[in-house]
């Protein structure tokens, strides 16, 4: 034989020495077996074996971490508590287990978007405040007062031409009663208030 086939067995019965890690899959299934019995150690090996992926399949779907181990956390206590109710003719223990997890992260999401739209929707009806008689008279007050003043800073054949041109029933800037020009465009807009 050549060096590199000596090697190559040499490996081999190197590696045979090893056991051979049992199947997660088939672990697992032995595990909720246990756990359906009540066993806690069981549980603690089964725990360890799937939280870190049942975690990470919360994650994946809600996104959020905090709402993710909520999630992984409600998962793995159904696990304990529904234990029994796992068939092995239906599946493995972990698939089992993950659609627990896929079907409580996916809850969570429709309940978080029930809730934001609940939310949405009455800030939207809380929002449309009812007509107030009181704040509209009063701001029409202090609109009134801001225009007298206004009025006071015109000359006497401006402020006939604003007066004439609003109250006299025209809407134009000279009004056919008055032969006053247009007001200067320092007088137009009034900046007391």
């Amino acid at each position: 034989m050549s060096d590199g086939a000596n090697e190559g067995l040499r490996r081999a019965e190197h590696l045979s020495a090893v056991p051979t890690p049992p199947d997660p899959s088939t672990e697992a299934n032995e595990l909720l077996r246990a756990v359906a019995r009540g066993d806690e150690a069981a549980f603690t090996r089964l725990y360890d074996l799937v939280a870190a992926r049942v975690y990470g399949l919360a994650r994946r779907v809600v996104r959020d971490p905090a709402q993710a181990e909520e999630v992984a956390q409600e998962v793995l206590v159904e696990v304990w508590r529904t234990a029994g109710r796992f068939d092995p003719e239906r599946g493995s223990a972990t698939a089992w287990i993950f659609t627990i997890a896929h079907r409580r992260a996916v809850d969570r999401v429709r309940s978080e978007q029930a809730g934001a739209e609940r939310a949405r929707k009455l800030a939207a009806a809380q929002g449309e405040t009812p007509y107030d008689e009181v704040v509209d008279q009063a701001t029409a007050h202090l609109e009134q007062q801001q225009v007298r003043r206004c009025i006071q800073t015109l000359t006497g054949l401006q402020r006939e031409a604003i007066t004439l041109a609003y109250y006299g029933g025209t809407r134009t800037a000279r009004s056919p009663r008055c032969s006053a020009p247009r007001c200067p465009p320092s007088r137009r807009a009034c900046a007391t208030g």
